[in-house]
């Protein structure tokens, strides 16, 4: 299961979430949708199983949704937000 890095910290907002690289001192700010893919993410869901839930609980095309939820998990790991176990 993937986790945040040590030196990220992350907090929950309103309209999502703030995480904080402590390294780098930068921001990355997430709405609901990216807040709610990078917890199941972190939480051990595979990205089909994101993709899968997203389908059932937005009104998004399955193309589309499996290519938001690859990009964003993709982007966090190549920020070096989050870390394989």
């Amino acid at each position: 299961m993937s986790r945040l890095r040590a030196d990220v910290t992350c907090t929950a907002t309103q309209d999502g979430m703030v995480l904080l690289d402590h390294r780098t001192g930068r921001y990355w700010q997430l709405n609901t949708t990216g807040a709610t893919v990078l917890q199941a993410f972190l939480d051990g869901s595979t990205p089909q199983q994101i993709t899968d839930a997203l389908v059932r609980a937005r009104p998004v095309s399955r193309e589309h949704a499996e290519a938001d939820v690859n990009a964003l998990i993709d982007h966090c790991t190549r920020a070096g937000l989050v870390s394989a176990p």
